[in-house]
């Protein structure tokens, strides 16, 4: 059979190991990295590949996605791989498309409705969902988590009662048959029903699925009054998993800015009792989420005809303006997206101003008039405790960008999380190196979730690689404007394959489903 052979010639190498900038030649041979050496020591005659001016690194890793349902769309997403991503962890949160229960398929349906675009779910378990998502094709890489909030409402539904023992059986083999089926771990999100309702020890109890040597990714309990009391709670967790990751390390709410010093802190003397723990973030003091999320645990359960009884009832909007009224800076909370397209780009301030309403109203209408399929935008960290927990050793970098396909006007953390690290935070502020950034990027999550074969430039590897022009990248979307193409990355390739040039996508769906490294 004959090889296909490419060798990039011209760039400085940022090989993901943070060891600094170097001129290199890097040889592909199919789909692997076959060699790197200094310029001007392979042969002649090879075709070559010019990237003068750039920087060639490995294929960014994104630890944090939402794209669970990118396979599953007609178009493709297009958002990571002009970041220079090319393998994303999805499932994150909790939320994993699987598995699906009879009993509880309804609930699911409307559940998930409210964070990704309506979807027909066709699958029960992961062995179904990975068959149709490997026979869609995958723009990137793949690498699934499996969902705790969607393993309770496969046992329990929509319900703040603790699963009995035959629902607790139940989660625990969902949960073996989406390892065996290739996931890579487990993920909370303990802020979202059903989820919220989940006492630690059922957690714990799941846990114990992962052998101890598994990877606990959790969207803590609390990043504002009780972040710390949140981060004993991960810890705990993850020691009976095996590994602990920490989603979108934050602290929220200006009483709180200043806590990430403690944070990290506690996450260090977990790592000198022997605990592998890691963390990620995104380059933003802007979070975002369900718009639902606003509201107290309590108003959660049950349907969506529950939520929305409960939230025009006399009584149920008197408390719900006593509860948050006090609290809640309404001109911080921006609706990103609904299912109408609505009031996107609006503050819950602006609308109640526009409506001449008070804001809880306001907040009750979007979500009765959009049947709580909204999401927003929440203006609520502060930028020293951003770069604080960036600047740690141990943290990686993650999107956290609301699923593909919902429309309106997401966070721009979908389109400009990677080249904004690399051009505010690394090129302008100088919070990281650029090899360090890259090494956060690439082969610090590679090492964190046992991605195989990527993540490092070296011979043997994958040849999945970015050039970015470190003078010009940078992120151009913002809150208004969100879904802009970010500058300076003009090729990506993927197992050796050009899948960007000159910063347009080719149309190739050339990722694949990961597994585990063993």
């Amino acid at each position: 059979m004959t090889r296909t052979e490419l060798l990039l010639t011209g760039a400085q190498l940022a090989d993901g190991t943070a060891n600094p900038l170097r001129p290199a030649e890097v040889l592909l041979r199919d789909d692997r990295i076959a060699a790197v050496e200094n310029p001007g020591t392979l042969p002649p005659g090879i075709p070559r590949r010019d990237l003068t001016g750039l920087v060639l690194a490995p294929g960014f890793i994104d630890v944090h996605s939402h794209a669970d349902n990118a396979p599953l769309l007609s178009t493709h997403d297009t958002t990571k791989i002009h970041q220079g991503i090319t393998t994303e962890i999805v499932g994150n949160c909790g939320f994993s498309l699987a598995p699906r229960s009879h009993d509880h398929h309804d609930t699911l349906s409307t559940f998930l409705q409210r964070l990704f675009p309506p979807l027909e779910i066709t699958w029960t378990g992961f062995h179904d969902l990975f068959a149709a998502t490997d026979a869609a094709g995958y723009v990137t890489n793949y690498c699934p988590l499996v969902g705790h909030g969607t393993l309770r409402i496969a046992a329990t539904g929509m319900t703040d009662a603790a699963p009995d023992d035959d629902a607790r059986r139940t989660m625990r083999n969902a949960l073996d048959e989406g390892m065996t089926a290739g996931a890579f771990g487990l993920s909370s999100g303990l802020i979202y029903p059903p989820a919220v309702f989940a006492a630690t020890d059922e957690l714990t109890d799941l846990a114990t699925v992962l052998g101890g040597t598994g990877h606990y990714v959790t969207h803590m309990r609390n990043e504002g009054d009780a972040l710390l009391e949140s981060i004993g709670e991960a810890l705990r967790i993850g020691a009976v998993a095996g590994r602990t990751h920490i989603s979108h390390l934050k602290v929220t709410g200006p009483r709180n800015w200043g806590t990430m010093r403690r944070a990290l802190d506690e996450l260090d003397r977990a790592r000198h009792r022997g605990q592998q723990v890691h963390q990620d973030v995104y380059p933003y003091t802007a979070s975002s989420t369900m718009l639902t999320a606003v509201l107290p645990a309590h108003y959660l359960t049950g349907s969506p005809d529950d939520i929305l009884a409960r939230l025009t009832s006399p009584g149920g909007r008197d408390e719900l303006a006593t509860t948050i009224n006090a609290t809640t800076r309404w001109d911080r909370i921006l609706i990103a997206t609904t299912a109408s397209h609505r009031h996107e780009g609006r503050t819950l301030a602006e609308i109640a101003e526009a409506t001449g309403t008070e804001p809880v109203d306001a907040l009750i209408e979007v979500l009765v008039a959009e049947r709580l399929r909204a999401a927003m935008i929440h203006f609520s960290m502060h930028e020293d405790d951003l770069e604080l927990a960036m600047a740690d050793p141990h943290t990686a970098i993650g999107s956290d960008g609301l699923p593909p396909g919902t429309g309106g006007k997401p966070h721009p953390r979908l389109t400009g999380t990677f080249p904004r690290v690399l051009g505010r935070y690394t090129r302008d502020r100088q919070v990281l190196t650029l090899p360090d950034a890259v090494h956060r990027m690439t082969w610090l999550p590679a090492q964190i979730f046992g991605i195989p074969d990527r993540g490092l430039i070296a011979p043997g590897k994958i040849a999945d690689l970015v050039a970015f022009d470190p003078r010009t990248v940078e992120d151009r979307g913002d809150y208004a404007d969100p879904m802009q193409q970010p500058a300076g990355i003009p090729w990506v390739c993927q197992r050796g394959r050009t899948v960007v040039e000159d910063g347009r996508y080719l149309g190739h769906r050339n990722g694949i489903r990961l597994t585990p490294r063993t």
